[in-house]
């Protein structure tokens, strides 16, 4: 085995290892390959290129390089002289990290915070009704201790993405 079968073959356990963790982060095996692929690539990369080295079809190529790019681990850059869209791998993991995470967990939390709030009104409401039971009223008083705690819970997640959005975390956890 000469140097660069090494090289590609080091290379190639990394990126199977990465396409097998994005599922983490919700992303697919094959999302995760072109990943690793343009990632170890020293140039920007055409949608015809990744797809011939990925063996993908160019519809599926497309998709996955603008799932990439919402997620913010690809930038598409301009290259003079080209005409056709090329795109490259954010290379500083902890940066995306940070976005993965933030795009993810930011609107999970105000789904459940509106769902919680929504909850705990309509549990109020039972509790000033006149025709429920003192057990219903229990529950709905347990009820609403428990998602007051959710709503804590909710506010620290809240503010442990703000310290990955502003950088904070760093100051903590350095990199």
């Amino acid at each position: 085995m000469n140097e660069q079968e090494k090289l590609d073959r080091a290379r190639e356990r990394v990126i199977e290892t990465i396409s097998q963790n994005m599922n983490l982060y919700g992303i697919t095996p094959s999302i995760g390959r072109l990943y690793g692929l343009l990632y170890f690539k020293d140039h920007p990369m055409t949608l015809d290129e990744m797809k011939e080295e990925l063996g993908m079809s160019k519809t599926s190529m497309s998709t996955s390089v603008r799932s990439l790019q919402e997620m913010k681990m690809v930038e598409k850059v301009w290259k003079k002289g080209s005409r056709k869209d090329q795109y490259q791998a954010e290379e500083d993991w902890h940066q995306t990290f940070v976005d993965l995470f933030t795009t993810k967990w930011r609107p999970s939390i105000s789904i459940n915070i509106i769902a919680i709030e929504k909850s705990i009104f309509e549990m109020e409401r039972i509790l000033e009704a006149k025709e429920v039971t003192e057990e219903i009223k229990a529950a709905a008083s347990d009820d609403i201790k428990k998602l007051h705690n959710a709503l804590q819970y909710y506010d620290w997640l809240n503010r442990l993405v703000d310290s990955f959005e502003s950088g904070e975390i760093f100051d903590l956890v350095s990199k």
